[in-house]
């Protein structure tokens, strides 16, 4: 087994686009994801502000809205130019001021103030539409209650009238709303699947392309696939716990729960990411489809998470794809320890939900005898297998 991994190591140094995904390609996508979301919060959305009223009501509407930090309104003369600067990416949300605003609220009528938002832009839609939502309707209830007060009503009383029941919200999870902590882990993870499966299927290509089947198949097939494993698995396993160190040690986002379950699981994770690859390598057995195909069961591996979409409201074949991908079942370990600390005993329930991926290790022993029996046939075949 020492001169497998040895074989694997020197193959390794030997390929540049390899040692590359190994090394410095992790750490220049963690540093380019943390740069993009530095902000932590989405600040100074432009939304176009179409004012038919014209009054004193609607410009200080609109003050509400500039005061807001995550809106930037700009000023339109009509709708459709409005929709327009939508269209084009200039704006993502549309708020339209209708005409006679004042007039119908001071005198008992139901004016409608329309809230438009580009939901291709999901988080930013949405964060704009709860954003003005609320200032018009602080600015709405400061009309109200100068109309309540001018009508006779005690200030206490109008105040009750206005807001009969209180509320209070509190986050759970991730309460300073710091898209940090929410967008960057599961990005991150997605992120460090793809890679994981590009450096392990670039492994076993490797053989295709330098014609080494051979020597793989006299080694032994399941011990060079081991060796492979135990070299790829803690270089993989490095990655994310240096991501982890950048996340909650260095950059001191919350962590409820221990750095060592999550490692557990993503050595689970990284074993169902291997069984995948090794069953469209068997079965493909050629080195630009593997990659291809690889990438494209990959490469959804965000949205399937249910961080930014419920996965439950996805179509049944959504969700099949979703149990194909190890990610899926890692994040919900994931979100468990950094929020609410879960141990280990729900930490080996979870793990339990991996029991499917037992099942690809009987398709990988017959496709590999399959490709064994083809090679060998195709060596007895060739001119020197005949001499």
């Amino acid at each position: 087994m020492t001169s497998l991994i040895r074989r694997e190591l020197k193959a390794l140094w030997n390929d540049p686009w390899q040692f590359a995904l190994v090394t410095y390609i992790p750490i220049l996508g963690i540093i380019s994801l943390w740069w993009l979301f530095s902000a932590g919060m989405p600040r100074q959305l432009p939304v176009a502000i179409v004012d038919h009223d014209q009054s004193q009501l609607s410009r200080m509407l609109a003050r509400r809205i500039q005061a807001n930090p995550a809106a930037e309104p700009i000023g339109y003369q009509d709708i459709a130019s409005a929709k327009r600067a939508m269209t084009q990416g200039e704006v993502y949300a549309l708020v339209v001021l209708p005409y006679r605003l004042k007039r119908d609220l001071l005198t008992g009528h139901s004016p409608t103030i329309e809230i438009r938002y580009n939901s291709q832009f999901l988080l930013v839609g949405k964060l704009l539409s709860s954003q003005i939502q609320l200032s018009l309707a602080d600015g709405l209830l400061h009309v109200a209650s100068k109309k309540q007060l001018a009508l006779g009503v005690p200030k206490a009383q109008a105040e009750i009238n206005l807001r009969p029941v209180t509320s209070q919200t509190t986050a759970l999870y991730n309460s300073n709303s710091n898209y940090i902590g929410f967008l960057v882990p599961p990005v991150l993870l997605a992120l460090g699947q793809l890679l994981a499966m590009l450096v392990f299927a670039n492994s076993l290509n490797r053989e295709l392309r330098l014609n080494t089947m051979s020597e793989w198949f006299s080694l032994g097939t399941r011990r060079v696939l081991f060796a492979k494993m135990l070299v790829y698995t803690p270089l993989i396993l490095l990655q994310g716990r240096f991501i982890l160190a950048i996340l909650y040690q260095f950059l001191n986002l919350p962590l409820a729960g221990d750095f060592g379950l999550l490692l557990v699981a993503q050595v689970a994770m990284l074993l169902a990411v291997w069984l995948l690859v090794l069953v469209i390598f068997f079965l493909l057995q050629d080195c630009a489809r593997v990659i291809s195909f690889c990438t494209a069961l990959f490469a959804p591996a965000f949205p399937f998470m249910g961080i930014t979409f419920p996965t439950l409201d996805m179509p049944v074949l959504a969700q099949l794809w979703r149990k194909l991908m190890p990610s899926s079942h890692y994040i919900d370990t994931h979100v468990g320890v950094v929020s609410y600390g879960q141990g280990w005993d729900t930490l080996a329930d979870q793990l339990i939900n991996y029991w499917g991926f037992l099942f690809l290790i009987p398709v990988i022993i017959f496709l590999a005898t399959r490709v064994k029996r083809a090679h060998l046939a195709d060596q007895s075949l060739s001119p020197e297998g005949a001499k």
